[in-house]
């Protein structure tokens, strides 16, 4: 299907300027498009966000580190020559062990007393072996998802780039390849590690975000997906300078200096159709756009049962739209503090990595089991970061921020989400902290915590979920988001989507968005 071209004010309105959005509009626009970017929230970046939630204390509000970020992308669009800046990079991942026997993972490395030599060992050739899985994801994810039964020639060299992918791994890699990808982290951690931190460490790493526990199918795929990073050049996460924010502000001075009209604060709330065919975007004020394409970089959710509407598209699309799982179980901690904490057997200069407070995977499992029921987590695993370490702009002098997600705390939790329900899920979480970093409590002048609900309203993610549904085996690839809308054009004429929720998927990775915008690209050469 190709687009007709109309005589609008602009070629394609971008629906959020999430970094997706952003991405996708300056592609677009270096490809000749004239390009409108309209943005609900009054900041540029979607997740990828800095707030101040205390005076004069600032956090990256959603995702907390960058680790995934496209290189090519940060190449093609300058992001360096318009601001963004790492405050440190390749930082460590530290579990915490309830005995002060911590361990640190770098690369293909691991560190701490209670590591025998054989788990060593056996990590450098585990992480060897998942970093060639990585690759073939990675070769993958780097165009438009094929499809398998249509004859298209694009199509099939993807295909073919992947099974040379595959057979590159020698009998043995595909192997195993083929065999884990269909069981749970925890049975591969059983099968590798004896030392529980290490286990958990890396089942931590399959989980987070998602509504899975270890022993969950699909949570290898989780796994290597999050090791993308590392093909990308990121041996471990990244602080950026000024928070999160500013990957969205460097997005969206490369965007305008490409020719894209920004406009912020503009909320769409329909996509409007006729014949089929999208035509133009309302918003909130009533005022109304045209443009030959729209492009959604919304939740595939929101996009057709808010904006568009289920009445305007066929019964089993909707039916589809429906049944994307997108189950949020992820909140977001902030604590202003008066100095550094002390973690219990870790020195100071260790306190700039990423911190986990997930000492088993039984311990992880426990977790999620309760929000399997709608309860939140009564010992909640945590990632930990505490970026004023490195960027002492974003607390007053001697003062700091922690930032930590939390796992598990569920959109629908079953007495909801009242006042009284956050403050003593917040409480529980802080004295989860001082159990590891005594005194903390002390050190406390503010604090916030984001529930699934908070991010839902806040950054526009249906159910809160960060990746705009589940990354499983039955939501990726030709099957994300949903059959109908793979290759990131819908049934609906002129509709594109660009968000995570299309191929491959979350995290500040930008992929979605360039492919995307590719795929409009070669779409629009054929009108």
């Amino acid at each position: 299907m190709t687009d007709t071209k109309l005589d609008n004010a602009f070629d394609v309105i971008l629906v959020g300027g999430g970094h997706n959005g952003l991405i996708c509009a300056t592609y677009l626009a270096k490809a000749g498009k004239k390009v409108l970017v309209l943005e609900a929230r009054d900041a540029f970046g979607g997740a990828a966000a800095t707030s101040e939630f205390s005076d004069g204390f600032s956090v990256s509000s959603c995702a907390q580190w960058l680790m995934q970020l496209s290189p090519q992308i940060q190449k093609d669009l300058a992001l360096e020559k318009f601001g963004l800046t790492l405050a440190a990079k390749n930082l460590s991942t530290i579990a915490l062990g309830e005995d002060a026997s911590h361990i640190k993972i770098l690369g293909d490395k691991l560190e701490g007393d209670s590591l025998s030599a054989e788990d060593k060992q056996q990590y450098k050739k585990f992480y060897k072996q998942i970093l060639k899985f990585s690759k073939v994801l990675a070769t993958a994810f780097s165009h438009r998802p094929p499809k398998l039964v249509e004859a298209n020639f694009s199509d099939r060299i993807t295909l073919l780039k992947l099974g040379l992918g595959l057979k590159l791994l020698g009998q043995d890699d595909m192997r195993d390849l083929m065999r884990i990808a269909l069981i749970n982290m925890y049975d591969i951690m059983e099968e590798n590690f004896d030392n529980e931190l290490v286990k958990a460490a890396l089942s931590f790493d399959s989980v987070l975000g998602s509504h899975m526990g270890p022993r969950s199918p699909n949570t290898v795929f989780g796994f290597l997906y999050r090791r993308l990073g590392d093909v990308y050049g990121f041996v471990g996460p990244a602080v950026v300078k000024g928070g999160m924010g500013a990957v969205g502000d460097a997005l969206a001075a490369s965007a305008k200096a490409a020719g894209v009209t920004l406009r912020r604060n503009a909320k769409v709330v329909r996509i409007l159709t006729d014949c089929y065919r999208a035509t133009a975007v309302e918003l909130a004020d009533g005022e109304s756009i045209k443009a030959n394409i729209i492009v959604s970089n919304v939740d595939p959710k929101a996009t057709f049962k808010q904006l568009v509407g289920y009445p305007n598209i066929e019964t089993g699309m909707a039916r589809n739209v429906h049944n994307i799982r997108m189950k949020g179980n992820t909140a977001k901690l902030h604590l202003a503090l008066k100095g550094l904490p002390k973690f219990t057997g870790l020195a100071e200069k260790d306190l700039g990595n990423r911190l986990l407070i997930a000492p088993s995977m039984d311990y992880i499992e426990r977790a999620f089991n309760h929000a399997k029921y709608g309860e939140y987590s009564s010992k909640p695993a945590l990632d930990i970061s505490i970026p004023s370490v490195h960027d002492d702009t974003l607390a007053p002098a001697g003062e700091q921020v922690l930032s930590a997600i939390v796992q598990f705390a569920p959109y629908d939790l079953k007495q909801g989400w009242s006042d009284q329900t956050k403050q003593a899920f917040k409480q529980l979480v802080i004295d989860r902290l001082e159990d590891f970093a005594p005194g903390i409590k002390n050190l406390i002048i503010d604090s916030e915590l984001l529930t699934p609900k908070d991010i839902e309203q806040q950054y526009h993610l249906t159910g809160g979920h960060w990746h705009q549904g589940e990354l499983s085996l039955d939501q990726i690839m030709m099957m994300r988001p949903f059959t109908g809308a793979t290759q990131y054009a819908t049934a609906i004429g002129g509709l594109y989507l660009c968000g995570a929720g299309s191929h491959p998927g979350g995290g500040v990775m930008g992929l979605a968005g360039k492919n995307a915008a590719d795929e409009i690209i070669k779409r629009g050469s054929k009108a």
